[in-house]
């Protein structure tokens, strides 16, 4: 089970933290060095693939020179995001790399990204109040 605690700070601030003890500080998207939840929704979305697509390249013998990625999406209406649309950024040290990248990465985004089949798929978000 994913579990993650989102809680407001001392400073006025919120954190989401993980079991683990990793935390990232959000906000509304008016100060720096935290990201809206919309950002992290999108940044879900796109580690979820380059986590993936990186070991099973190396596996297959292609170790890319540079693997990076944009993720976007509009908001469609005031409270709701438009496709999200991922971009990939590699530098490939051969023609063969290629192949193999494309081929992972495709099979990465169709069958084993679970936050991208979540979002293409929809699941329910239940809300429990005490």
């Amino acid at each position: 089970m994913a579990n993650v605690r989102v809680e407001r700070t001392d400073d006025g601030g919120f954190r989401a933290t993980n079991d683990r003890g990793a935390e990232v500080r959000i906000g509304g998207g008016d100060e720096d060095g935290v990201f809206t939840p919309v950002e992290l929704l999108l940044a879900a979305a796109g580690g979820c693939n380059i986590v993936t697509v990186e070991p099973l390249t190396a596996q297959r013998g292609h170790r890319l020179v540079r693997l990076a990625m944009t993720v976007q999406a509009e908001k469609v209406e005031s409270n709701k995001l438009g496709p999200v649309t991922i971009t990939y950024d590699v530098e490939l040290p051969s023609e063969e790399a290629d192949k193999v990248y494309r081929a992972v990465a495709g099979r990465v985004h169709e069958k084993y990204c679970t936050v991208g089949r979540t979002l293409e798929e929809g699941t329910e978000v239940r809300l429990e109040l005490p």
